[in-house]
Parts: structure tokens; C-alpha cells; sequence
């Protein structure tokens, strides 16, 4: 008779406890979205689908005032993705540029500035928002997407993973290089980014999920809804849900909470080859 494994089942079993912990929540948030409104007030959360799905999920991508005033939620979805694909982008381009020069120009503040850099990680943005805000206002920048994205492209912990990697690449390749004639942004273009390709992938899904997710920062750079973001949205929607005596359209902020999740987890789950490589990979 085969010997059961309990070590590998009991391991099974503690992911699986995991993952139903993590998603109850998520498919309760779904399935209640497709209920109607009444069913809500009426039976509370709901753990079984309804009949409202297409519905409602309509009326919020679709119709003007399904989930504020004046902005549909595609327009949200849209801002979320410029923010999100801006915010990845920006931290890549400027942490490999950063690390580039900390790591193969070796002038004498190298260290010095790359701790400097490093100590930034302890100040969160609450610290720094108000300056910020003052810079952006002073330019004109208020409720533009570039003002949104541009202060906070500068990453400290793209710039640790990036100097990491540059250096376990080996100096010979640098040597060659130079043999070959490379300038210094040659060997930056057609060596160190081709190489770098697995860890560029995993910053990118970290920073996109974080550019996603931002909600302090919007709030305070948006004024004009027609430039709210998803996060922003299911904040407001409970403060236009009730207007007017009407019913609650709880299915409404159910259902912005679930589209508010899905880019996150499909660029995650379509790159998590990418991902984990790029995270763990040790031979270049």
C-alpha cells in the first residue's frame, strides 16, 4: 500500500486554506455585484451569482451617471492604466539609468549617493507630498496626467534591484565592450537592457500594481472627475449612492471594486514567468 506524504499534503493543504482566504473576499465583492440593488438592502452579501451581471456592469462602463455625474467608468479605467503604465515605465527607465551610473562610472560619491537613495525607502509619501504638490501647482501641472506621474518615477527600490543585478554582470563583458568600440549608452542599449529584460519585466508588474493601487496621491492632484481614477471612484461612489432618497446601488461599488482588481492580476498572472525569473534568476 503506498505510503501517504503528509509532509507535501499538509503543505497542499495550507496553500489551499491560503488562497480561499485570500479570494473569499473577492468573489463575495462579485457575486454580490450581480444581485440587484433591493436583493442587497434586503439579504445583505450574497455568496451565489444573480441576474443583474450584465446590467449592471453596463450601466457602470457605459452609461454616464451609472457610477458619478459625469465620468463613465471606462474614463476611470482609462486614467488607471495611464497612471499605472506611466508610474511602471517611469520608475524602470529611471532606476536602470540610476543604477547604470552608480554601478560603471564609479566616480567617488557612488556609495555615498546610492545610501542616499536607499534612505529615501524610509520616507513615505505622506512626507514628501506637500512639496511635491507645491512643485506641480507652481508648474501648472494640476490635474494633468504627466503631473500625476512624474513625481513619483524615482524609485529607490528599482534602483537597489537594478544595481544588484548590474553587478553580477561580469566585468569581461564589459571589457569586451570596449574592445569592440561600445560607447558608455551602447553597452547601457545593446547589452546591459537586452540582458536585463527578466528583471525589467518583474520591476515593471511591481511598479504597474503599485501605480495602480495609488490613492493619496490622485486625490489630492485630481480636482475634476473626468480625471478620477478606478481607487478614487469606488471612494466616491458611496457619497452619490444614496443622493436623492434613492436605493443604495451597492451592486455599483461591488462591481468597480472587481474591475478595479482584474489589470492587476491579469498582468501578474499573463507575466508571472517574467516575474519570478526576473526576481530569482541568478545566472546572466
Amino acid at each position: 500500500m503506498k505510503q501517504w506524504n503528509w509532509r507535501l499534503i499538509s503543505t497542499h493543504t495550507i496553500l489551499i486554506i491560503g488562497v480561499i482566504f485570500m479570494s473569499l473576499p473577492v468573489w463575495v465583492a462579485f457575486a454580490t455585484s450581480t444581485h440587484s440593488a433591493e436583493s442587497i438592502i434586503r439579504n445583505g452579501l450574497q455568496f451565489w451569482p444573480g441576474g443583474e451581471f450584465v446590467n449592471t456592469y453596463k450601466e457602470v462602463l457605459f452609461v454616464k451617471g451609472g457610477v458619478m455625474k459625469s465620468v463613465l467608468g471606462t474614463t476611470m479605467l482609462k486614467n488607471s492604466l495611464i497612471l499605472g503604465i506611466g508610474f511602471a515605465i517611469g520608475k524602470v527607465v529611471i532606476s536602470m539609468l540610476a543604477a547604470y551610473a552608480i554601478v560603471y562610472f564609479r566616480f567617488k560619491l557612488a556609495v555615498p549617493l546610492f545610501w542616499v537613495i536607499f534612505m529615501t525607502l524610509l520616507l513615505p509619501l505622506e512626507v514628501r507630498i506637500i512639496p511635491s504638490y507645491g512643485v506641480v501647482a507652481g508648474l501648472g501641472l494640476l490635474d494633468t496626467h504627466f503631473g500625476l506621474i512624474v513625481p513619483l518615477i524615482a524609485s529607490a527600490t528599482g534602483t537597489f534591484f537594478f544595481r544588484q543585478f548590474f553587478r553580477s554582470v561580469p566585468d569581461e563583458l564589459l571589457e569586451a565592450a570596449r574592445l569592440d568600440g561600445a560607447t558608455a549608452w551602447g553597452f547601457f542599449k545593446d547589452i546591459l537592457v537586452p540582458i536585463s529584460k527578466t528583471m525589467i519585466a518583474a520591476i515593471l508588474i511591481i511598479m504597474f500594481v503599485v501605480g495602480w493601487n495609488q490613492y493619496l496621491w490622485p486625490l489630492i492632484m485630481t480636482t475634476k472627475e473626468e480625471n478620477y481614477t478606478l481607487v478614487i471612484g469606488i471612494k466616491q461612489i458611496y457619497q452619490v449612492l444614496a443622493e436623492g432618497g434613492e436605493v443604495p446601488q451597492y451592486q455599483k461599488a461591488f462591481a468597480l471594486t472587481i474591475l478595479a482588481t482584474l489589470p492587476p492580476v491579469l498582468v501578474v498572472l499573463v507575466f508571472q514567468n517574467w516575474f519570478v525569473k526576473g526576481l530569482v534568476e541568478s545566472e546572466k
